[in-house]
């Protein structure tokens, strides 16, 4: 089969699915027609499917020519609390809701993808698992489908995951071989000082002056306490303290994300944020407590499954701009599934071109360019067509 001229003649059905899904935003968790619709339109493929894996999860599982290799292809579904602002025609009609991250259009590939599947499934050497997973953009929801026991029901020889990306313009793509999207942490500090009047603030401990000191003294960890050929990230994005205009208030709290590559980094950075956080806080006057949640591991991509990815890649577009060096301080909770499964997470440049770029990931105005569709489903096809046709290399113990 041809899997590009075949995407290619899905690719108004893909579109206009994934409109609809735009205009109908789900948040982590509660993906209840988006999984509604997947399991129609898989049940409708002739899959097996199971619902309610991990909250909204929904699996499907087809027959091939063989049994094995079992290969996953993993698609997330959940949206981002945000306003949109694109205008578009197909814009969000969830107030407060937006696909501002592309999940809307992985789940219409990933649909379409499985209708492929379905119709050279005789023709493959392989059985598929297509697993369309809640709550990524929180980092949950890989680990409650592991938790519901999706590896103890079906165990993947291979997954394989897409991910359009507005960072790179059209025509782009990232197969790498190795770490390529960063493990991410969050925390949450309390700095506790002494409330009082506004004007007699030489009777209270003042814990935003102090609060103040620590978010400039956090910029100084990656700056200076860290190798700079180390990639990593520490960076407070919520700040609240505080509630009128005449009284100090007792407390502020500081939110913030931690990125990293190296295992001994999420150590490293957690360790010293501790102790610039209780030090700075301390020469204040002010006492202070922290709470640290490890969100995912770093995505590291299987050598042998991102050389098939890469030959696939080379069929389909010989001319294609592959980047096999490109990482990011980005996250994905599918590196959760790659822990135990050998796999590969693909990038698919989305941004348009150079003079039209998209916006960024997570804005208000993002949008794709929608012609990547097809192209991500083919490369997913003869990607698992090419892990078909060679067996993986045994591993030295």
């Amino acid at each position: 089969m041809d899997f590009l001229a075949e995407a290619n003649k899905l690719l108004p059905e893909m579109i206009a699915l994934r409109r609809k899904l735009h205009q109908h935003p789900e948040l982590a968790f509660a993906e209840y027609q988006t999984a509604n619709l997947a399991a129609e339109m898989l049940n409708t493929c002739g899959y097996e499917i199971v619902e309610g894996i991990g909250g909204t999860g929904v699996v499907g599982y087809l027959d091939g020519a063989k049994a094995n290799p079992l290969i996953m292809l993993r698609f997330d579904m959940d949206a981002l609390p945000i306003q949109e602002a694109t205008r578009a025609k197909y814009a969000s009609r969830n107030p407060g809701v937006m696909h501002a991250c592309g999940h809307d259009a992985h789940t219409a590939i990933g649909i379409y993808t499985a209708r492929l599947l379905a119709s050279c499934r005789d023709e493959i050497n392989a059985s598929f698992l297509l697993v369309f997973q809640p709550a990524e953009e929180i980092g949950q929801g890989a680990v409650a489908m592991l938790r519901d026991r999706l590896f103890e029901r079906w165990k993947p020889d291979y997954a394989l995951g897409v991910h359009v990306w507005n960072e790179l313009p059209s025509g782009s793509f990232v197969i790498r071989t190795g770490e390529l999207m960063a493990g991410s942490g969050m925390f949450e500090l309390t700095i506790t000082g002494k409330g009082g009047h506004a004007a007699l603030p030489h009777l209270a401990i003042d814990p935003i002056a102090a609060a103040a000191r620590v978010v400039c003294a956090l910029q100084s960890i990656p700056a200076q306490m860290i190798d700079p050929l180390e990639p990593a990230v520490l960076g407070v994005t919520t700040f609240h303290a505080g509630s009128v205009s005449n009284v100090i208030p007792e407390q502020a709290v500081l939110q913030g994300t931690i990125r990293f590559f190296s295992p001994h980094m999420w150590e490293l950075l957690t360790g010293r944020l501790a102790r610039v956080l209780h030090e700075t806080a301390s020469a204040a006057g002010c006492e202070a407590a922290i709470k640290l949640i490890e969100s995912t591991p770093p995505l590291v991509n299987d050598g042998f499954v991102a050389e098939a990815a890469r030959r696939a890649l080379l069929r389909l577009f010989p001319d294609a701009n592959l980047l096999s060096g490109y990482r990011t301080m980005g996250s994905e909770d599918m590196a959760y599934f790659l822990e135990q499964v050998p796999g590969a997470f693909i990038l698919v440049g989305s941004g348009g071109t150079a003079e039209h770029p998209g916006y960024p990931h997570h804005h208000p105005r993002f949008d794709i360019d929608e012609n990547v569709l097809a192209s991500a489903s083919a490369l997913l096809m003869q990607t698992v067509s090419e892990l078909t046709l060679h067996e993986m290399p045994e591993k030295d113990s």
